[in-house]
């Protein structure tokens, strides 16, 4: 009885570790290609908007973080920099700066979902013809499938 236990117990264990290895391994294995600093640059010329995002804020962790310049221009959004990796990550403009969880949970449905992030080093995502950048005054990454606060910068 003790040895179908214990052998239970380490196989649950196993099985638990190999879950959560494969939910942080899959986005990096599965990523696209991150653009070049060149492309990242290129796609942030005639930003009107620039934040950072770095470390330290409430909500973030030693897991869900990132660090670097974001530019906020009206055809795209990119970041010089890095992200920690995650599942089903996007981007949102949010109309008051937030630093976490709980805070944008009380003003996702008044934030502008622009778009996925698929890199986690520098990474480019359109924004929405006709987006208006000025209802807005904070850039934020939000993991849906999990609910998480990654990061966000105010840049207004």
């Amino acid at each position: 009885m003790k040895k179908a236990t214990l052998l239970l117990a380490t196989h649950l264990a196993m099985l638990a570790i190999g879950f959560g290895l494969g939910i942080y391994l899959l986005p990096i294995l599965s990523a696209p290609p991150a653009p070049s600093a060149a492309e990242t640059a290129a796609a942030g010329q005639g930003a009107r908007y620039t934040a950072e995002f770095r470390r330290g804020l409430k909500g973030s962790d030693a897991l869900h973080y990132g660090v670097g310049k974001v530019s906020i221009a009206s055809t795209a959004i990119t970041l010089a920099g890095k992200v920690t990796p995650g599942p089903a990550y996007k981007l949102y403009l949010v109309p008051e700066f937030v630093e976490t969880e709980a805070d944008f949970l009380l003003m996702k449905a008044r934030s502008l979902a622009v778009g996925d992030i698929k890199t986690f080093e520098n990474f480019i995502v359109p924004v929405p013809q006709g987006t208006d950048l000025t209802k807005y005054n904070t850039v934020l990454i939000w993991c849906e499938s999990f609910s998480q606060f990654i990061t966000a910068g105010k840049y207004r």
